[in-house]
């Protein structure tokens, strides 16, 4: 039954896509089709860490589906990297001289529990226009969009100069050493164009699609463990120095705490080209921010709104904690995570520091425990990107803005970036701000944004691989 729902909703595309798009469009409902299709496949399949991890059945899923459209088994790679894998697709471009071009996507997803959610996060649902379930937004709706739009093109009769390698980790939401080893193994490809998230903004009032923020760098990630010990004791007999009162002390004092704002120049542009689609005063402090980065009511604004606070410079925040070893005694120790997100041209051993003064107490000790991540300068603002990704856009939506951003979280392309290939992120999803539910409850993504998706990939997967 929801096989046929589905296939509803995507036969109803055209009705649900935003009033901007362009109605010359030629569709392309059987890529649109699949796509959904092998989306809820996708997401029906646990591929969370631990225990009954399920991201070998994804590669399987998505390997079955290429193969179907006329990718060779030989061709399809599943490589087994510690406790999970990765997967690559080669399509052999006609000139060998040119440098592959990768199209990158991660298959696992962030922990979801039933009991928080409202509907289970592992059982796809396609309902008021929208496709609910882990991963519908980050990333497999994402992947299956790259897969069906590579098959239609294939379908078409596309044949690339320069060999296409589609790449999907196995592991970005946690350790990221699968996208690590696809990094060495890809080396020496031309260009990333990964596809995860959603780069697309919808008015919240109208739904409208609103600008297109393609990234070019990203915020390097950090993990930080506090840690207080103490003699401890029987809880009958408190001591003035309890573990779990000086930690919490110390993760006030960081809360409490911004570090110093700043920008690049891929966020000036960002927030000069943002500045001017955004009404009031989150746009003028936009405005503001790009001319002086020292704006202090610039950056009160800006620090106040969760979408943006990550754009102006480097973020800590507690995630995890721990304290104590019995209801009735005096706790010996207590710890805590402290996740970063560190702006370029910082180190991590920077921060550590700066954590280090702003606990200011020498029983916290802080300690980098960071698993999975590597410091990285931004890509070039390279004009053949630029225009493949404007072009792409304004085939589906003429004239809407398209500008460029940093990611304040992490991504696989760090590990090209370190090996000096140029990457970007621009995943053709378009979705509301306050429906922005990645890592978080209840994940979704409207079924409309996938036929323009399409629409944007078979645009600029032949343009990047001529």
């Amino acid at each position: 039954m929801r096989k046929v729902v589905a296939l509803l909703a995507v036969t109803a595309l055209p009705v649900l896509l935003p009033p901007m798009a362009r109605a010359d469009v030629v569709p392309h409902p059987q890529a649109d089709a699949q796509a959904l299709d092998l989306a809820e496949k996708a997401i029906a399949l646990r591929s969370v860490a631990g225990p009954d991890n399920r991201t070998a059945d994804v590669a399987r899923l998505f390997s079955k589906a290429l193969v179907a459209g006329g990718f060779s088994k030989k061709d399809i790679q599943i490589v087994p990297v510690g406790k999970t894998l990765y997967m690559t697709a080669t399509w052999r471009g006609t000139d060998p001289s040119l440098k592959p071009l990768v199209v990158l996507g991660h298959m696992d997803v962030v922990e979801a529990k039933p009991a928080d959610w409202k509907r289970d996060p592992f059982t796809p649902v396609v309902e008021d226009g929208y496709l609910f379930g882990r991963g519908a937004t980050d990333m497999k709706l994402d992947d299956t969009l790259a897969i069906a739009s590579l098959i239609e093109l294939r379908r078409e009769g596309y044949r690339p100069k320069r060999t296409i390698i589609l790449a999907f980790s196995g592991d970005e939401e946690t350790d990221m050493r699968s996208g690590a080893a696809l990094a060495d193994k890809l080396s020496d490809a031309g260009m990333v164009l990964n596809v995860d998230g959603a780069d697309g903004v919808l008015d919240e009032q109208t739904g409208k699609p609103e600008y297109f923020a393609w990234a070019a760098a990203e915020k390097t990630y950090a993990d930080y463990e506090l840690t207080v010990t103490n003699p401890g004791g029987h809880s009958s007999e408190p001591r003035a120095d309890n573990a779990i009162a000086e930690l919490s002390a110390a993760l006030l004092r960081i809360q409490k705490y911004q570090f110093k704002p700043e920008e690049n120049d891929i966020t000036r542009a960002y927030f000069e080209g943002a500045a001017k689609l955004e009404p009031g005063r989150l746009g003028a402090a936009m405005k503001a921010f790009a001319a002086n980065p020292a704006d202090k009511k610039a950056i009160a604004t800006l620090s106040a709104d969760p979408s943006m606070v990550g754009r102006i410079g480097t973020t800590c925040v507690a995630t995890m904690v721990n304290g104590g070893h019995a209801l009735n005694a005096l706790p010996q120790r207590a710890t805590a995570n402290i996740n970063c997100r560190i702006f370029p041209g910082h180190s991590k051993a920077d921060i550590q520091a700066e954590l280090q003064k702003v606990v200011a107490d020498p029983n916290v000790q802080v300690r980098d425990v960071s698993a999975g991540s590597v410091a990285t300068d931004a890509s070039p603002m390279d004009k053949g990107f630029i225009d493949a990704v404007t072009r792409a856009i304004h085939g589906v939506y003429p004239g809407l803005p398209v500008i460029p951003s940093m990611e304040a979280g992490a991504s696989d392309n760090m590990w090209f970036r370190a090996h000096n290939v140029p990457s970007y992120e621009a995943s053709p999803l378009f979705i509301k701000p306050s429906e922005n539910f990645m890592h978080g409850l209840n994940e979704r993504t409207p079924v409309a944004a996938i036929a323009p998706g399409v629409d944007f990939l078979l645009s600029i997967i032949p343009d990047l691989s001529n």
